[in-house]
């Protein structure tokens, strides 16, 4: 038996803006690492598991129309609020057993829970990252 499809959907803003790193100073540049390291962490998860990171506003620039490549990573661009995209994300998947949000806005997370899907805080991702 096959393990369970799992879909993690990161908030990259609320990720990024979690560590006071200097990450305003340059936020594609911020957006750029984390999806270096997201692209990293997909080679260790199992292959059941697939990352979607949703950049908005300035972050969008780091994949300067070239989208990394990685195993199971997508990234999906916000054209207006990146909240309202992640719950697109998340409303208009059906193939996964279990949805994942990471993200520490209280209001995003009552959001995608009223989908089914459940969500861990920034901490949570940097670990795996680390």
């Amino acid at each position: 038996m096959s393990d369970p499809r799992h879909l993690i959907v990161v908030d990259a803003a609320n990720v990024i803006g979690s560590r006071a790193n200097g990450w305003w100073k340059d936020r594609a540049g911020a957006a750029r690492r984390l999806l270096s390291d997201v692209a990293e962490l997909t080679t260790r998860l199992p292959e059941s598991t697939e990352i979607t990171v949703v950049l908005e506003g300035a972050a969008r620039a780091a994949v300067d129309g070239a989208e990394p490549s990685a195993p199971r990573m997508k990234v999906v661009l916000a054209e207006g609020s990146g909240d309202d995209k992640i719950v697109d994300v998340v409303a208009e998947t059906d193939s996964h057993e279990q949805i994942t949000v990471v993200t520490a806005d209280r209001e995003l997370r009552t959001r995608v829970e009223a989908y089914g899907a459940e969500s861990v805080g920034p901490g949570w991702l940097w670990r795996q990252l680390d």
